[in-house]
C-alpha cells in the first residue's frame, strides 16, 4: 500500500512486528482475525517501501490515526532496529494521547523483554557494537522495552496459539468497544466469495436497494461467510441487524415476535420497542427501514413464508439498503417473491441487484490446511499422523464443519486415536455429517461433559454462560472446565455476547442423541438434568 493511500485511512488497530519471525504464521492470522471481524488493522512488516520521510509519514498516518498499537514480541524482534525505533515512536505518542498499547508476547517471557536477557541479550550486545558513537540511542531502545514489558500484555506460553488469538482479539474489542459478530479464528477458502460479496455490496450502493441469497449445503460455511461480510461493512450503513438461525428460532413460541424485536432494537442502536403481536411489528419495522440505509442479514432461512412473516410485503426499504440471505435451497428467491417484498419504489430501484452466490466444498488442500489448523495449531504436523490426517480429510467431503470438529477432538490425542477414528469414518457411507461429527461427541472422555453437552442442547442454547453455570453448578457440574472442554472440541461457541451457541447441525446431533437416549432412560443412572423434562 503506497504511503499516500494510508494518510487517507483511518485504523483501529496498528500492528507492529518482526516481519521474519512471524510474518507468515502468528501474525497473519492475527491480522486476517481482525479484518474478519470488521476491525480496521495496519500491518507494518519491514516490506513497505521506505522513503526519506517514512518516520513522519509513519507517525502521521498510523499512531496518530489508529486506537491501538499491537506489539508482537518474538525472539528476534530486539535485533531489528526498524522495530525498536517503531517502539520507541508509539511509547512516545502514548504519553501525549489515549493511545493504547497491547504487547503480547510470542515466543518470549515479558521478563526477557524487560531485562534484555536470551536473544535480547544478543541482540543489544550487536547494536553497541554498531553504534558506539550512538549511545543514548540504544539506551532508548533499552528504556523503551523495560517500559512496555512492565504493560499488562498477553502471554502466549503453553496455551493453544488458535485460542490465544481469539483472546487478544476479544481483549481489541472490549477496548474499542465494538461488537463484532463471533468467527472461528482461522478460515479458509472464504477470501474469493467475501470479495464478490463486497463488491455486490458496493454495487451502485448508494442509490439501489439489494437483496442476495448465500446458498450451499450444511456445514459448508454460509453463516461464516455472512458474518464476515456483515463484520466488515457495517460502517458504511446507517442501520444494521444480523438476525440468526431464522428457521428453528421462527419454530419457537413467540419466535418471530422476538426476531422482530432484536431486528428493531438492533437498527435503533438498542432502543427497545414494545411489540404486541407480528403484524404491530411489520409496520414498525417498516416505519425505521423506510428512512436510513439497512444492511439486513437473515441466516438460515428454509421459506420465504418466514420472510413474509417476520417483515410483511410491500416494505419501503430506503434506498441502499441491502438484504442478505442465508439458505441451503439456492432457488429460495424468485421474481414474484421479489416484486411482493419491496414496495414500487423499492423494487424499482432493485433493479437487477437480486444475486446468487454459492459456497462450494473446499478443495483437498484447503481441507487438509484447516484440519490440520485444528488438530495441531501451527506445529507442523508429526509424519506419523500425516498419512491418517489425509485419509480423515477426504471423508469430510471438503465441510469445513467436519474438518473444524474432526480435527478439534483429535488435538493431542494419540496416533492409536486416529487410527481408531479412521476405522469409524471407513465405515460411515457417503461421508454422513451426522456421524463424522458423532464422533467428536463419542471422544469426550468422560460422562460428566457427554451429560453437559447434551443439557445445554436441550436447555441452554442462546443463554447467558454465567447463568448456565450458576443452575448446573447447583447440579454438581463441573461447568466451568466442562464448557471449556466442549469450547476446546468445537462443539459449544461463547459468542460476542457471552452467551452459548452451537451450529445447528451440532444441535441436531446432539438432539439425535436425547433422542436415542430418552428409549432407555429407565436403564441409566448417570443421565443429566434433562431427564427431569422427559
Amino acid at each position: 500500500m503506497a504511503m499516500s493511500e494510508i494518510s487517507r485511512c483511518s485504523y483501529h488497530v496498528f500492528l507492529s512486528f518482526r516481519g521474519e519471525d512471524t510474518r507468515k504464521s502468528f501474525t497473519d492470522h492475527l491480522y486476517t482475525a481482525l479484518v474478519h471481524l470488521g476491525i480496521q488493522t495496519f500491518r507494518d512488516d519491514e516490506e513497505i517501501e521506505r522513503g526519506n520521510n517514512i518516520k513522519d509519514e509513519i507517525e502521521k498516518a498510523i499512531l496518530h490515526h489508529s486506537k491501538i498499537s499491537i506489539v508482537v514480541f518474538s525472539k528476534n524482534y530486539a535485533a531489528s532496529t526498524w522495530c525498536l525505533n517503531e517502539l520507541v515512536m508509539i511509547l512516545e505518542h502514548k504519553k501525549s494521547s489515549k493511545h493504547i498499547v497491547l504487547p503480547v508476547f510470542y515466543d518470549v517471557d515479558p521478563s526477557q523483554v524487560k531485562n534484555q536477557t536470551g536473544s535480547y541479550a544478543e541482540a543489544f550486545t550487536q547494536h553497541e557494537q554498531n553504534f558506539k558513537s550512538e549511545t543514548n540511542m540504544v539506551q532508548r531502545w533499552r528504556n523503551a522495552l523495560k517500559e512496555v514489558a512492565a504493560i499488562g500484555g498477553m502471554v502466549l506460553q503453553d496455551r493453544h496459539e488458535s485460542q490465544f488469538i481469539q483472546d487478544i482479539v476479544k481483549e481489541v474489542q472490549n477496548k474499542l468497544h465494538l461488537i463484532s459478530l463471533y468467527v472461528p479464528p482461522y478460515l479458509v477458502g472464504i477470501d474469493s466469495l467475501v470479495t464478490q460479496i463486497n463488491q455486490w455490496l458496493e454495487q451502485d450502493g448508494a442509490n439501489k436497494v439489494g437483496i442476495a441469497t448465500i446458498c450451499g449445503i450444511g456445514g459448508i460455511g454460509k453463516t461464516t461467510i455472512a458474518k464476515v461480510v456483515y463484520n466488515q461493512n457495517i460502517p458504511r450503513f446507517e442501520g444494521y441487524s444480523f438476525l440468526a438461525d431464522v428457521r428453528e428460532t421462527s419454530q419457537d413460541c413467540n419466535g418471530l415476535v422476538r426476531l422482530q424485536s432484536q431486528l428493531l432494537s438492533d437498527i435503533l442502536k438498542g432502543k427497545s420497542h414494545k411489540i404486541y403481536n407480528i403484524d404491530n411489528g411489520i409496520n414498525k419495522i417498516k416505519e425505521v427501514v423506510c428512512c436510513r440505509r439497512v444492511l439486513l442479514v437473515l441466516d438460515d432461512v428454509d421459506e420465504l413464508e418466514k420472510i413474509r412473516k417476520l417483515m410483511g410485503t410491500q416494505i419501503p426499504f430506503h434506498p441502499g439498503s441491502k438484504i442478505i440471505i442465508t439458505s441451503r435451497n439456492r432457488c429460495l428467491l424468485n421474481a414474484h417473491f421479489i416484486s411482493q417484498m419491496f414496495d414500487s419504489e423499492a423494487s424499482t430501484s432493485c433493479g437487477g441487484l437480486s444475486k446468487l452466490f454459492e459456497v462450494k466444498e473446499l478443495a483437498s488442500s484447503e481441507s487438509l490446511q484447516l484440519f490440520n489448523w485444528y488438530a495441531f495449531g501451527y506445529n507442523s504436523v508429526p509424519e506419523s499422523s500425516m498419512a491418517y490426517a489425509k485419509s480423515l480429510v477426504k471423508h469430510c467431503g471438503g465441510l469445513p464443519l467436519a474438518l473444524q470438529v474432526l480435527g478439534s477432538s483429535l488435538s493431542s490425542k494419540s496416533v492409536s486415536s486416529w487410527k481408531s477414528a479412521l476405522e469409524k469414518l471407513e465405515e460411515i457411507p457417503d461421508s454422513k455429517i451426522q456421524k463424522i461429527l458423532r464422533i467428536s461427541y463419542d471422544s469426550l472422555e468422560d460422562d460428566h461433559d457427554k451429560n453437559l453437552f447434551l443439557d445445554i442442547v436441550c436447555l441452554f442454547i442462546g443463554k447467558d454462560r454465567d447463568y448456565t453455570t450458576t443452575i448446573l453448578d447447583g447440579c454438581d457440574f463441573y461447568t466451568i472446565i466442562g464448557i471449556e472442554n466442549l469450547v476446546g472440541m468445537s462443539l459449544l461457541i461463547i459468542n460476542e455476547k457471552n452467551k452459548l451457541m452451537m451450529h445447528q447441525m451440532i444441535r441436531d446431533m446432539g438432539r439425535e442423541i436425547i433422542r436415542q437416549e430418552s428409549c432407555d432412560i429407565g436403564k441409566r443412572a448417570d443421565c443429566g438434568i434433562r431427564t427431569l423434562l422427559m
